[in-house]
């Protein structure tokens, strides 16, 4: 058994030192672990280098925006001083033109009347008066939309940009600024002044943000509307994006800068080289500490193996492991008690085993043959056999078997484990005792109610009996060919009494004698026949009309007799008392049969019946408790009845369930299954290993 137990450790190739593969590997790592670092760094390098050039650029775009919406302020307050103290045209227009010098940004400054006429206009010095094209009239919706906008502001209003055409062949994107004029609240007038976006993007960006990159302005969806800057190319495109929102108008400023890939090299080479150096280090200091880890493991190893060891003397399991043929290996105390041998009668052994029964070992080895060949795989939820003990004694165990995989992921062998399933059967038999003990108990108490029924029951045909007999006395007293006839008649009734009188013990009779059964086949027109004789007893002294429906045709259903009779009576009964109680007027008791759909995924059927009283129903505080052993509302019950009754319909499968019955009263169901019209052929099961 120690050899069984002994696991190798890894093998030395001389001095102490880890085998060639492990250092092959070690060395591997190392060189992957170095190659990772260059590429690791290089990457992050150039992803610094790359996110400080888009740090920079987005800063850029802030500015430029910062500067351009200032500049675009002080025309505003510029253009609102033309109008400062209600200047001549003359004067007006020396003004402009002065303003106009100042801003090159500025093609066009115009004096408007309240309906947008024309009053003056000064273009700027700088270039060709920018609409002598296309005249100003073409413009004048944007000019119009521009002072709609104002006017709801009661400020600056903006017009979206347009093109225009120059005589040199190019063009111009411009975009309109009107300013209202208000005296005394009254609106006089309007100052519109045309804005070149070219010209903005050139006076009001800083020139060295312009002389190191490009500079536009674009719509929201990118189109390029004005353009300005170096547009030197790079390997790498960097894109900033800042939006100039205006009364009226939005734009979008965006930078490109193209710069080429970051110089990395010169700057992470004594970085590489250090790091590099300290992974050499640590991978020798990572050498020097394998040998002190391959004792310290040898070690582990040895505390494991004596606390398996340890474990599995402990346990109350049997294990038993085999080879590919079938050869014992391994066995555990536990298994070892279990069947009486000593580990050196069991290790090493083939079939037969020597705790396998005599009269089962032909069986078992042809099990193992199909097993050991790999045809079959053993069931996760195990299997039952029986065993010898070594003085003979038979035992049934419930075995578990996986296969046996070593460390390189090899079957080589199965391995077993084994409950002894004795005192488990023992306590299964004291169960089923227990339980015929209570049923009988609850048929007797049952019994026991109706012995005031009985006698009532059977005063009738005793007396009836007495009453033929007394007249049989005096025909023949009398004597006579006439008296013959009616003794015959009166013979005959006394015969027919005394049979009914003896139906009724006798029902009583077998319901006390009655023990379970195997589940049988019981047509369900049978079963309520059956207990009709007691339910009539107290049927008719309570003054209850019983209504039984049992349509023709239904199959037979697979139960244990005795036991759904007793559910049958327990259910009637309750639900003549319950109306009794109630004081209902005349109370009817329904019991009936019917197919209970759909069928199972087995494709069996059930067949459902119901016990339907018109009493009270069930008050809310009851149901909780409907089910719960010795819970009774009478002052002689039990508590056993309804409990009982759940217990065997689910014994059988099935369910048992309340609901209330309309209009009035209770309808209790439960289920059963019916008897298969074929069985089906049974599916090869596998076979059992012992």
């Amino acid at each position: 058994m120690s050899d069984a137990r002994r696991l190798q450790s890894p093998p030395d190739d001389g001095g102490g030192r880890p085998p060639a593969a492990q250092r092959w590997l070690l060395w591997g790592s190392l060189s992957t672990l170095v190659a990772t670092l260059l590429v690791t760094l290089i990457w992050l390098a150039g992803r610094y280098e790359a996110s400080q050039v888009q740090s920079r650029l987005e800063r850029d775009a802030a500015e430029a925006l910062s500067d351009i919406r200032g500049a675009m302020t002080r025309n505003v307050q510029s253009i609102q001083a033309l109008q400062a103290g209600t200047p001549t045209l003359a004067a007006w227009s020396a003004e402009a033109l002065r303003l106009l010098h100042e801003r090159r940004e500025l093609v066009r400054v115009e004096w408007r009347d309240a309906q947008l006429g024309v009053m003056g206009s000064v273009d700027t010095p700088y270039r060709p008066p920018v609409f002598d094209r296309l005249g100003r009239a073409n413009a004048h919706a944007d000019v119009a939309l521009a002072c709609a906008n104002a006017r709801r502001s009661s400020g600056a209003g903006y017009a979206a940009s347009y093109f225009v055409p120059q005589n040199d062949g190019l063009g111009l994107e411009v975009m309109e600024l009107c300013l209202p004029q208000m005296v005394a609240g009254q609106l006089t007038g309007y100052m519109v002044a045309t804005y070149s976006l070219g010209e903005m993007l050139a006076s009001l960006v800083g020139p060295q943000l312009a002389r190191s990159q490009e500079v536009s302005f674009t719509e929201a969806d990118g189109t390029r509307l004005a353009l300005h800057g170096n547009a030197r190319r790079g390997s790498r495109v960097f894109t900033a994006q800042q939006l100039l929102d205006l009364p009226g108008n939005t734009l979008v400023l965006r930078v490109d800068s193209w710069r080429g890939a970051p110089e990395i090299f010169p700057n992470v080479l004594t970085a590489l080289v250090t790091i590099t150096s300290i992974a050499l280090l640590a991978v020798l200091f990572l050498l020097g500490k394998d040998t002190r880890r391959r004792l310290q493991v040898e070690q582990d190893l040895a505390e494991a193996l004596a606390f398996r060891k340890a474990m599995e003397d402990s346990l109350v399991t049997g294990l038993r492991a085999r080879d590919l043929r079938g050869r014992i290996t391994y066995v555990n105390p536990a298994f070892c008690a279990m069947v009486g041998f000593p580990p050196e009668e069991l290790l090493g052994q083939a079939t037969p085993a020597p705790y396998w029964p005599p009269e089962l070992a032909g069986e078992y080895q042809k099990r193992q043959e199909v097993r050991l060949a790999g045809h079959f795989a053993p069931p996760r939820e195990g299997f039952e056999s029986v065993f010898m003990r070594k003085d003979g004694s038979r035992f049934p165990v419930l075995i578990i078997e996986a296969p046996l995989i070593n460390a390189q992921g090899v079957q080589t062998g199965w391995m077993s484990a084994f409950l002894d399933m004795s005192e488990q059967r023992r306590i299964e038999e004291l169960s089923r005792a227990s339980q015929e003990r209570l049923q009988a108990t609850a048929r007797l108490a049952t019994v026991g109610e109706m012995a005031s029924l009985l006698s009532h029951e059977l005063n009738q045909p005793l007396a009836a009996i007495s009453s033929y007999a007394t007249g049989s006395l005096n025909l023949l007293q009398a004597g006579g060919a006439a008296a013959q006839a009616d003794m015959q008649l009166a013979l005959r009734r006394i015969a027919e009494q005394a049979e009914r009188a003896g139906k009724v013990i006798r029902s009583v009779h077998d319901f006390v004698r009655r023990r379970d059964q195997d589940r049988e086949p019981v047509a369900p027109q049978a079963l309520i026949e059956a207990v009709m004789p007691l339910v009539g007893l107290q049927a008719r002294k309570l003054g209850v009309q019983v209504q039984t429906r049992v349509p023709a045709g239904l199959p037979a259903v697979l139960c244990d007799r005795t036991m759904v009779e007793q559910v049958l009576l327990n259910l009637a009964r309750n639900a003549m008392q319950a109306m009794d109680q109630a004081g209902v007027r005349q109370p009817t008791l329904q019991i009936q049969v019917r197919r209970a759909a759909p069928d199972d995924a087995n494709g069996r059927a059930w067949l459902e019946f119901a016990v339907a009283d018109q009493g009270p129903g069930i008050p809310d505080e009851v149901r909780k408790q409907l089910f719960t052993p010795f819970f009774t509302t009478k002052a002689e019950g039990m508590g056993l009845g309804l409990s009982l009754c759940r217990t065997v319909v689910e014994q059988h499968g099935g369910f048992l369930a309340y609901e209330p019955n309309r209009p009035q009263g209770t309808v209790f169901r439960f289920t059963l299954p019916t008897q298969p019209v074929a069985a089906p052929l049974a599916a090869p099961s596998e076979p059992a290993t012992a």
